[in-house]
């Protein structure tokens, strides 16, 4: 099984999303209820429908940016958020996106590679962050699955 953009578009068109809260997580709503800085450019990779972008840009945030490799996946954000910028989702692949953020924001997007890809995502991670940017999220402390994901 090969994870790449067709697979993770298949994934959404059939709604097979088990990972999807259907809302912000919890810790990243306190931390979004926490940030000032209304002008910093913040990207979500592998943000898949997007809740927390929905809500940062329903808070003021206009340079929030949403990176996925499924177009109905970015699709569902703009049909949840009619006014969030179609030019701010991005359908690509994270290792070739080349802008850089003040805040990057990891939901889901570290579990969804596969664990040979972790030093090269770390790498890359580092080339998106401006100086002094940063990169906040959600990681599990321990394997999920090895054969699909999520890796843990």
């Amino acid at each position: 099984m090969a994870l790449n953009a067709s697979y993770w578009e298949q994934r959404y068109c059939a709604q097979d999303t088990g990972w999807d809260l259907g809302r912000v997580s919890t810790p990243l709503k306190t931390y979004i209820d926490g940030l000032t800085d209304f002008d910093q450019k913040i990207l979500i990779p592998g943000a898949g429908n997007g809740h927390e972008a929905i809500y940062l840009h329903n808070k003021g945030f206009r340079q929030v940016y949403v990176l996925d490799w499924s177009s109905s996946a970015l699709s569902n954000i703009q049909q949840e958020c009619l006014n969030f910028p179609k030019e701010h989702l991005i359908c690509s692949d994270f290792f070739e996106h080349q802008q850089q953020y003040d805040l990057i924001l990891e939901q889901t997007f570290f579990c969804a590679l596969t664990p040979d890809l972790r030093p090269q995502y770390a790498a890359h991670m580092a080339f998106l962050l401006k100086p002094k940017g940063r990169l906040v999220g959600l990681l599990f402390d321990a394997p999920l699955n090895n054969d699909v994901p999520p890796f843990g």
